[in-house]
């Protein structure tokens, strides 16, 4: 087992380069940069994320001069009517002076030692942004994430165990509501019925803590914290608890008619004792696999929407910020940070088979 582990965090490194390796160069090659969102800013234009996407944005208009020469005579859009001394001063800025890869092996060497260095249009350091962020969305991950386990496994253990019964018909309806319907959907309802949309003014619409929050006792932080989570955390189980319910069913649903489970009840052992002594652990295998993605998603992907609809300033929004700006040091270090855990937490599912079914081994023996 220590070998397994060690074998592991070990081929963490290698995966860690290679995703981080594949993106910087993927970036670079993409359209607009740092250096044209500088320009632009020094323009006074506006440009857009989709334009940045596609790469057809225009920072400014072509001087008379540019279209007598019939070409622009910097590499960069907009560029033309700034000194070179300023081109060259922003690229120095941004260590587009030196060569890719170059700026490889510093982003290499820097987040070795956890070095992300400072936002280019944030004027802070990363791990400051990072520090600012980061309790939102270990807010949003960690509560929706329990309870989205809390609620699906227990349902979809009742579904399988009811399976074609009339619970199970209903509750099936649930869940493919659930599934079909898109996560900002349930929160644009939730705002309207209970945030001061239409009708209920029951809940805060934005924010992780009221503004008089350090007036309060800890009693009183605490519930006003859990106030401003409620709607959040709702819109998030509501639109994720149904694929791993449905998971859990039909895990169950195999284990119920394996073989192993009719000798059993061929020698009298209770249908509960069967249930919990035998098919949960077999079954739950799949469901633990699942986990590290499960967290990531919710950590990041599916936050993203959330922290947008009610204002709550986290990793998943800071992220997709950086991207779309060309923040690079954010945006780098935001996959770092991300791709690590989602590797340490893969281990910790390996581990949590150990727990659920003493009989796996990830010994050299048995793997």
């Amino acid at each position: 087992m220590k070998e397994y582990i060690a074998k592991r965090v070990f081929l963490i490194f290698p995966t860690l380069l290679g995703i981080i390796t594949i993106n910087f160069f993927l970036v670079q090659a993409a359209p607009g940069g740092p250096v044209e969102t500088m320009i632009a800013r020094l323009n006074g234009t506006e440009v857009s994320a989709v334009d940045r996407a596609t790469g057809s944005q225009e920072m400014s208009g072509p001087s008379d001069t540019d279209e007598a020469l019939g070409e622009s005579s910097s590499p960069y859009k907009g560029a033309d009517g700034i000194p070179p001394e300023v081109i060259k001063e922003i690229e120095r800025l941004y260590n587009f002076d030196k060569p890719i890869f170059t700026r490889y092996l510093l982003m290499l060497k820097d987040f070795s030692c956890f070095d992300f260095g400072e936002s280019f249009f944030r004027d802070k350091r990363v791990v400051d942004l990072i520090k600012e962020k980061l309790p939102v969305s270990i807010s949003l991950g960690v509560w929706s994430t329990v309870l989205i386990y809390l609620i699906s496994i227990p349902l979809g253990i009742a579904k399988a165990v009811r399976h074609g019964s009339r619970f199970d018909l209903w509750s099936s309806l649930a869940v493919i509501v659930g599934d079909a319907v898109p996560m900002f959907l349930f929160a644009i309802v939730l705002i309207i019925f209970f945030a001061g949309g239409n009708y209920l003014t029951l809940f805060p619409l934005r924010g992780l803590v009221s503004d008089n929050v350090a007036q309060l006792s800890t009693w009183g932080k605490i519930l006003d914290y859990l106030w401003h989570m409620v709607l959040p955390i709702t819109t998030m189980v509501i639109g994720g608890f149904a694929s791993l319910a449905m998971l859990t069913k039909n895990a169950f649903l195999d284990e119920i008619s394996a073989q192993y489970v009719t000798t059993a009840r061929a020698k009298g052992i209770t249908e509960k004792r069967i249930l919990y002594g035998h098919i949960f652990r077999n079954a739950m295998l799949i469901v633990i696999s699942g986990f590290p993605a499960a967290f990531i998603s919710m950590f990041f992907t599916g936050s993203l929407m959330t922290e947008v609809i009610f204002s709550l300033d986290g990793m998943g929004l800071m992220g997709f910020e950086a991207a779309m700006g060309r923040d690079y040091p954010v945006m780098f270090a935001t996959l770092y940070i991300f791709t690590l855990m989602g590797l340490a937490l893969s281990i910790v599912s390996d581990l949590t088979y150990t727990l659920v079914d003493p009989r796996i081994s990830f010994g050299s023996s048995g793997s």
